[in-house]
């Protein structure tokens, strides 16, 4: 799909496109399957064993894996045909999430087996994402990407409220069979709605860990790329502190439940008010020079928590810095136009994989660090440091293009 440089991509030219539809709806379905897979499992964990510890790992064996499974396994969405790694993960995942169903499973397996759908879970995010700029291109691309992330914000609600409905009428073990069937879905549309295409690379010599390493290397020996992907994981992981500290700042502020709520929906609600105004208004070329100003939003209004705002305000804070995450836009473009087109596939999985890993460090971080200082003194010392490393690590736009020239993109 070829596009003029310098059009503006909308979400409907995106979803015109048959292929990207499939992989959309296969999206939706994987997201939803598995934020309600990991809410009954924290149910059904808590209730076999008792322990609030083994009930928060299953959230940590979603995020830890990530850095493994990203990056010593990236080689695969160059060494695997593409649609036969998408389905082959969708199949991984519903047999193990089947698994999980067998009655009286020891709570140790069933972490295990969730620490396996850890694994495969950042190889399919970035088989997908590496899938996208093939049958997409220029300012369309960026727009598929930005709606892959809206629904990534939506679910993050919908998808808790939907296992919280799903655990009134169905045991935890029958939901996992129900979330069983949405992989399996996702599978047949795959297989279906995506033309085969051959592998990048033939396996060659190196083991598969061997050449995701090598790969590794190549990418990040690219001063341009690379400054890309530390930007792009360092914003978001600071970031995240309010949404971290979200309990805590809200119950020593007397919000009740009602406010938490509030608080922990305000940054999403802002991320899609910012990729949807950023979308339509500015020209792509004018969201590179965007990059740096929507950082620095999302650090300045976190800066005043300082100031202990009642519930309110706190809530218009969280909301502007969530439209901050729109920077997103044009370090899409920047990622694109900085990786070879050899490269494109494997940076796109390392960034993938590199964003859930470091924002889960960036959560794990600001709740260390609360328990030695106060919430609102480390929302506001994060968002400090936020606003002077965003100058210092700023992406760089000058130099020739390289993928994103050839494949028609700004």
């Amino acid at each position: 799909m070829n596009q003029p440089t310098g059009a503006r991509g909308r979400y409907r030219d995106a979803l015109a496109v048959p292929e990207f539809r499939t992989l959309f709806l296969s999206h939706v379905l994987c997201m939803l399957g598995t934020i309600v897979t990991q809410f009954a499992l924290t149910v059904l964990v808590y209730r076999q064993t008792g322990s609030p510890l083994l009930a928060a790992l299953v959230f940590t064996v979603a995020f830890v894996p990530y850095l493994f499974g990203g990056v010593l396994l990236s080689a695969l969405v160059d060494r695997v045909a593409i649609r036969r790694l998408l389905v082959g993960c969708n199949l991984a995942t519903a047999a193990l999430a089947a698994a999980m169903t067998a009655p009286g499973l020891p709570a140790a397996v069933v972490l295990a087996l969730a620490l396996g759908m850890g694994l495969v879970a950042p190889v399919f995010a970035g088989a997908r994402a590496a899938m996208l700029p093939r049958i997409l291109d220029g300012d369309v691309y960026i727009a598929a990407r930005s709606l892959f992330r809206l629904v990534a914000q939506g679910a993050q609600v919908s998808g808790f409220a939907l296992g919280g409905l799903l655990l009134i009428v169905l045991t935890p073990r029958a939901a996992l069979l129900l979330n069983t069937g949405a992989f399996l879905v996702s599978a047949a549309l795959l297989a279906t709605g995506l033309a085969a295409r051959p592998a990048l690379s033939a396996p060659g010599s190196l083991s598969l860990v061997g050449d995701s390493l090598t790969g590794l290397g190549r990418i990040f020996r690219l001063v341009r790329l690379r400054r890309v992907l530390v930007f792009g994981w360092a914003v978001p992981a600071l970031g995240v502190a309010p949404e971290a500290l979200a309990a805590p700042y809200a119950d020593l502020a007397g919000f009740g439940t009602a406010g938490l709520g509030l608080l922990m929906s305000a940054l999403p609600v802002g991320t899609v008010l910012g990729e949807l105004l950023c979308l339509w208004f500015p020209s792509p070329a004018r969201r590179l020079r965007l990059i740096v100003p929507l950082a620095l939003l999302m650090f300045l209004p976190q800066t005043l928590f300082g100031l202990r705002p009642g519930l309110p305000l706190a809530v218009t804070l969280l909301v502007l810095s969530g439209m901050g995450l729109a920077h997103h836009l044009g370090l899409d473009q920047l990622l694109v136009d900085a990786a070879p087109d050899e490269l494109l596939g494997r940076a796109l999985s390392v960034q993938t994989a590199g964003l859930m890993f470091w924002q889960g460090v960036g959560f794990a971080v600001a709740g260390a660090a609360a328990q030695f200082a106060a919430p609102s003194v480390v929302i506001t010392v994060t968002a400090v440091l936020g606003l002077a490393l965003v100058p210092f690590l700023r992406p760089r736009q000058e130099g020739p293009g390289n993928g994103a020239a050839r494949r028609g993109a700004p």
